[in-house]
């Protein structure tokens, strides 16, 4: 029996963790399928054959069709346009680009002068970095002479057409970023340092006051011992003396000496009282200017904290923030069992402003869409910066039905709103997927459902809300 049931027992365990194992596979597998639709979303816009292939990528996806040997068809046939896009600048270079330049010739390097289109696009990625290094400065402090090399490096990135210095420019951007982060550490360092020479003051200020506390309780003994002392040898002089006379003596000479140790005792305390009195206002001077830095570095901490969750570019909070707020709401959701929703937003063909009118535009728009989200929700209600053009949104206490209401209205007003880039209008629109928490539903399951919504809804034209 002993032997069964441990076979029973190896058994159920075996199936227990291979019921873990296929848990932990479809997670991973629905993180690996909302990657690859992301990817394809982003490749889009190459070629119309890359196009239709991707679209059949996340068709199989969403029906859930994935065939091994479809898919390989699929991948070569990706591959083989992948290596034609990889191909057209080559082609599309004209004439004598392929040759050596003269200064080239010169030092004996055979590097190709780069092409038109590749010149522009290394002066756009380096006009994005200046742009970016500019909402850096205006977040972080640096050491005055950093900081100036910071701002004619972004005036450079800005405005030079020279690809060497703006190659050279981008190598410095990195060290400047590793400057910020390096002195604010040095000024935490500092005060930890300054804190902790005032606690070091203060424990020698409560050894003194130790040290003050103790000598006067020996010095109370021994006043009590002398006092004692010389009224015993006053008894015994009383019981053995027959002269009035000499018996008055001795008593008034004890009585001096009492006198003269109540005296010295006196004297010392006052100078121990002194000296108390000297050790506490230093040390609550000490403790009030302990204080102080400790507020302002409280306050510190709190602004690099703030500054940790917030997205630079929207001032929305970022994806850390998201992380944390979704917990929240989850544990809230699991205690009381409100309605929960969590919606992805995303802006619709957000890569043709970049594109067309450059990452300015899209940065503006960017603001413009998260200013307005912010604007009109509720205060219960939360959004946060996920990444790129998407936005995730939090409603408690809110059924997905609602939280559409909510969307549409939002989606209708941005809809409206008066975009103009290069003299001309633009309309920008979004599209939102919406899932509600339900029964043994996760953090990650009702994202993913909410992730696909979205998708169904840019499959379906763009400019709609879905519910998954």
């Amino acid at each position: 029996m002993s032997s069964d049931q441990t076979w029973k027992d190896k058994y159920f365990q075996e199936l227990e963790s291979a019921e873990q194992r296929e848990e932990h596979w479809k997670a991973e597998r629905n993180v690996l399928e909302r990657m690859l639709v992301r990817t394809s979303l982003a490749s889009a816009g190459q070629t119309p054959e890359l196009d239709r292939l991707l679209d059949q990528i996340r068709s199989d996806l969403r029906k859930g069709k994935v065939e091994v040997d479809s898919w390989r068809r699929l991948q070569e046939q990706i591959d083989r346009q992948i290596a034609l896009l990889d191909d057209m600048p080559s082609a599309a270079m004209v004439e004598g680009e392929n040759t050596v330049s003269e200064s080239a010739s010169e030092t004996g390097s055979l590097e190709p002068a780069p092409s038109v289109e590749d010149q522009s696009q290394r002066l756009r990625i380096a006009r994005r970095v200046g742009h970016l290094l500019g909402q850096l400065l205006s977040q972080v402090s640096l050491e005055p002479d950093a900081e100036s090399r910071a701002r004619n490096l972004q005036k450079a990135l800005l405005s030079s057409g020279n690809w060497d210095e703006l190659r050279d420019g981008l190598n410095q951007v990195a060290d400047l970023i590793v400057a910020a982060v390096t002195r604010s550490q040095r000024e935490f360092e500092a005060f930890l340092k300054r804190l902790d020479e005032r606690l070091e003051s203060l424990q020698e200020h409560f050894f003194q006051q130790s040290s003050a506390q103790s000598s006067r309780q020996a010095a109370a003994e021994t006043l009590d011992r002398n006092i004692r002392d010389e009224i015993e040898q006053v008894g015994r002089h009383i019981e053995s003396s027959g002269d009035l006379n000499e018996l008055k003596q001795s008593v008034t000479s004890h009585l001096e000496s009492i006198g003269q140790a109540v005296g010295r005792f006196r004297v010392e305390e006052t100078e121990r009282e002194k000296m108390l009195s000297e050790q506490l206002a230093a040390m609550q001077e000490k403790m009030a200017a302990m204080e102080a830095h400790s507020e302002q570095m409280q306050g510190q901490v709190k602004k690099e904290r703030a500054r940790a969750v917030t997205d630079l570019l929207t001032q929305l909070p970022n994806r850390e923030a998201w992380q944390e707020r979704l917990s929240f709401e989850f544990n809230r959701w699991k205690r009381y069992q409100y309605p929960l929703t969590i919606g992805v937003l995303d802006i619709d063909l957000f890569k043709r402003v970049n594109d067309s009118y450059g990452h300015k535009a899209g940065d503006r728009v960017l603001q413009l869409v998260a200013r307005e989200i912010k604007k009109r929700l509720r205060k219960t209600d939360f959004v946060a910066r996920f990444g790129g053009e998407e936005f995730a949104l939090l409603f408690p206490e809110t059924h997905a039905e609602d939280a559409r209401a909510v969307l549409d209205k939002l989606r209708a007003h941005v809809g409206d709103l008066p975009f103009h880039f290069g003299g001309e209008p633009v309309t920008i629109t979004f599209s939102s997927g919406l899932a509600a928490f339900a029964a043994d539903d996760t953090e990650e399951s009702v994202f993913d459902r909410a992730d696909r919504a979205l998708y169904l809804a840019k499959d379906n034209g763009r400019n709609c809300i879905k519910i998954g």
